[in-house]
């Protein structure tokens, strides 16, 4: 190994080294963004045939976090999606006084943001790289503050969505790793100066493509060279698109070695009708049996990271409507299916 290499390796450890590992309970975690517009367009959601509370089915089948998007503000989107501070602040209470953990999520942006697409709000989009560091400050800030004052602080938040390929485009889009990096620390303190008298949320810094490990060691080591502080590893696995199960199992193994972090899968769901995986094959079938065997398999997956480094597993968006429907937790008559029952078989919470 050469010096440069080698000073490069010690570097990364040094660094590694100054973030802390926390111990936490397992997440057991559902993304519940959508739930109250799919009540709101009455859709009632049954457990045995009787409507149930969403959140009241979860609780009782041994989940312990809810995970929340937030946009800037998604009037300004064509879609028009829910998920503003109002919203989610009113989600986030509910949650919390059924005994929920919340983890938010900050996509800043007005829309979804993903490894294709991270845009810049409207009302920041003409402003230069500094200006643009000072608004997320504020926003984060301003938000947790939100929370802190409402009484339902996060116990974990993410600092963008998805960001495999930077965030708040084209300012912090990668390579610019410079520009990525002041964006993410931020947020970061944005989230520290807002808390108050809070305890301090852990932060998650949260890519796709959970059975990557070259991708993820390139993202993760660049981070950590730009002194990027964070405290979990957050991970998408969606088998459709992104790899296979193994592989994934593969990767956080190696990842937890490597970085000796805490990991969550922290979107992960599957279709219960025949839908990615026709005519191809697949780890399990598109089916409602199929897709509560996917969920034990993940969940399984993640427990077995060395060291107690594997520290929980979200389905994103158990109670939906429209196109992604297919891979809800409910059937089309709102019906709850076996993948409900997927953690009966856990300690109590």
């Amino acid at each position: 190994m050469t010096m440069p290499r080698r000073l490069a390796m010690l570097m990364l450890v040094f660094f590694a080294a100054l973030i802390p590992v926390h111990a936490q309970q397992y997440a057991t975690g559902a993304d519940v963004s959508f739930l109250a517009k799919c009540e709101q367009d009455g859709i009632v959601f049954k457990e045995g045939g009787e409507p149930k509370d969403v959140l009241a089915m979860l609780r009782e089948h041994h989940y312990n976090w809810v995970r929340l998007r937030v946009f800037h503000d998604p009037s300004a989107s064509a879609e028009k999606l829910p998920n503003d501070l109002n919203y989610t602040l009113a989600l986030a209470k509910r949650a919390k006084a059924m005994g929920f953990h919340v983890l938010l999520d900050l996509h800043y942006s007005d829309t979804w943001t993903d490894p294709g697409s991270q845009f810049t709000p409207a009302a920041w989009s003409k402003l230069k790289h500094k200006q643009l560091v000072v608004e997320v400050f504020n926003y984060t800030r301003d938000t947790i503050a939100a929370f802190a004052s409402a009484g339902v602080m996060p116990e974990m938040v993410q600092v963008g969505n998805e960001i495999t390929n930077g965030m708040l485009w084209p300012d912090g889009k990668l390579p610019n790793w410079a520009n990525f990096a002041d964006l993410l620390k931020a947020g970061v303190n944005g989230v520290e100066a807002g808390r108050g008298a809070q305890p301090k949320p852990r932060i998650m810094i949260h890519i796709d493509r959970a059975p990557d490990y070259a991708l993820s060691i390139w993202f993760f080591d660049t981070l950590i060279a730009h002194h990027v502080p964070f405290d979990i590893i957050g991970l998408s696995f969606y088998p459709f698109s992104q790899g296979d199960l193994a592989r994934m199992r593969g990767n956080l193994h190696d990842l937890a070695l490597r970085y000796q972090h805490p990991i969550i899968v922290v979107e992960t769901a599957y279709h219960w009708m025949p839908s990615d995986f026709v005519g191809k094959k697949a780890d399990f079938p598109e089916s409602p049996e199929g897709q509560k065997a996917f969920l034990q398999a993940v969940d399984a997956a993640v427990r077995a990271v060395p060291k107690g480094l594997g520290q929980g597993v979200f389905y994103w968006e158990p109670a939906a409507e429209g196109a992604i429907a297919g891979r809800s937790f409910f059937d089309s008559k709102g019906n709850v299916q076996p993948v409900i029952s997927a953690f009966d078989q856990l300690a109590p919470h």
